[in-house]
């Protein structure tokens, strides 16, 4: 159940968190990698690469920047070319920052855009030639809680970023379903990752604790919690869901925010 054995796949903002463990999860279901990081990242993507090989998988490590065009398509010739196909994107790349609305300028503004939503868009953009020649493709965003099913304070860019993603992965979801491609995206709660635990442009190490008890599982996710998720939406065992916003959260946002 949900193998992804032959499959070759993308994902961006490898170097830790959610795409880490996406990678490490899709190697030991069977998938080769194409781990993407931004080369202004902190973390080191190299335990990544050799987490992924040390199950016999492929993978190869590809500096990116989601907000240039031509970094994104050479990501996936690189792809194509050395792991010999695409079928699987999983658009993770995210960065928050907290700025009230009245102090967010445009460069501000687009700056979270860029990476957050359009990002997203470049990548799937350029993988979707390869998923319809090949006639099957998965494609997969990490969206919010934040925008989708509640709001996230001073941080007003990244709602809106993270909402959009929805509304792409619907459109998709329609426009190359004959194609055999689905797209979904993911809403994951406070998970409990370097991002997270940034204290000036998120929740910090004390919000993240404080959190656990709000949600109903009694606990804050790990990337791992994501990661199979993405498992089964890159399989064929998902291959009847397409154009969704899979909540990941725990419960926390039914069981209120408070």
């Amino acid at each position: 159940m949900f193998e992804l054995n032959g499959r070759a796949a993308i994902i961006t903002g490898a170097a830790s968190g959610i795409g880490a463990a996406t990678a490490r999860v899709f190697a030991q279901a069977g998938a080769d990698v194409a781990l993407a990081y931004y080369p202004g990242d902190p973390h080191d993507v190299e335990p990544v690469r050799q987490a992924v090989q040390a199950t016999g998988r492929r993978a190869i490590v590809v500096p990116t920047d989601v907000r240039d065009a031509g970094q994104v398509d050479a990501l996936v010739e690189r792809c194509v070319s050395e792991l010999g196909r695409v079928d699987i994107a999983v658009a993770n790349a995210g960065i928050a920052r907290t700025v009230p609305l009245e102090q967010l300028d445009d460069d501000a503004w687009y700056a979270t855009l860029d990476v957050d939503l359009t990002g997203v868009w470049r990548v799937f953009r350029a993988v979707l030639p390869h998923m319809r020649k090949a006639g099957h493709g998965r494609l997969i965003a990490t969206s919010s809680v934040a925008g989708t099913v509640s709001a996230w304070p001073l941080h007003p860019q990244y709602a809106a970023a993270k909402a959009g993603i929805v509304g792409l992965v619907q459109n998709l979801a329609v426009d190359y379903g004959p194609d055999g491609i689905t797209a979904n995206a993911v809403a994951p709660g406070v998970i409990e990752t370097p991002q997270s635990l940034d204290p000036v442009n998120s929740l910090g190490p004390e919000g993240v604790a404080a959190v656990a008890p709000k949600v109903p599982l009694r606990r804050v996710g790990i990337p791992e919690d994501i990661a199979y998720l993405y498992c089964f939406l890159a399989s064929s065992e998902s291959a009847y869901v397409t154009g969704q916003l899979i909540v990941a959260d725990g419960a926390r946002s039914l069981a209120g925010l408070d």
